[in-house]
């Protein structure tokens, strides 16, 4: 069985392309946010075994929204998604516990090969 995989970024297209590229690998993209106050409230209510989380958001930010997320769940899975622009950012992020960051534009088979990497014997 493919793993349960919840997709929060503020941009909707975003949101689109990962849904797709997650889809068409035969994954379940069980919730979609936009903010990572959502992406909190969100994991408490889904508790999915991988969340892609975007890094620059408005209201709360992926940095805080991880922090939070991994108070709730030490063992949380996150990938980071981050433009190019904000490599520091995502060193902080895998310094907090994220386990792997994706740059956007998103390619395919870079969003797979980290999607696999991190579930590893869920998938």
């Amino acid at each position: 069985m493919k793993a349960n995989i919840m997709i929060v970024d503020d941009t909707g297209f975003m949101r689109g392309l990962l849904r797709e590229i997650l889809l068409s690998r035969g994954y379940a993209v069980v919730a979609e946010g936009c903010d990572g106050w959502e992406a909190i409230r969100l994991y408490k209510t889904v508790k999915p075994d991988l969340v892609m989380l975007d890094i620059s958001m408005p209201g709360l930010d992926g940095l805080s929204a991880l922090a939070e997320i991994k108070k709730l769940d030490p063992k949380a899975k996150v990938i980071i998604c981050s433009v190019l622009g904000k490599r520091n950012l995502v060193i902080d992020a895998i310094m907090a516990g994220a386990e792997d960051f994706i740059v956007k534009p998103f390619h395919y088979e870079t969003v797979t090969e980290s999607v696999e990497k991190v579930l590893g014997a869920l998938i």
